[in-house]
């Protein structure tokens, strides 16, 4: 329960800081994984320590993100180091879950 409770309080404090400006397929993606960091932890399938080094890499993959908006566009570059990061991270979540 304490779990559940801290993952919660981490998620809607890492919640989204930077604005849909040019990246709404990112977000989408983003707002995805941690629904499913959430369930798995409401599922007893992820742990305390799982659980933290997942919000760890949405957390920095969310900085890269708000950097990236900073000059007020995401270039090509950007936007493929993202996607590469996310599915990075779809592939940690799911094979926390699982194991």
């Amino acid at each position: 329960m304490k779990t559940m409770l801290l993952t919660i309080g981490l998620v809607l404090t890492f919640s989204f800081a930077a604005s849909a400006q040019n990246t709404p397929g990112v977000d989408k993606r983003e707002k995805n994984q941690k629904q499913r960091i959430v369930d798995g932890v409401k599922d007893g399938e992820l742990g305390f320590k799982e659980t933290a080094k997942l919000l760890k890499q949405q957390a920095e993959i969310r900085k890269f993100e708000r950097k990236a908006k900073a000059d007020g566009t995401v270039t090509l570059g950007e936007r493929v180091r993202l996607h590469r990061e996310l599915n990075q991270a779809g592939n940690n979540i799911r094979r926390k879950k699982n194991n």
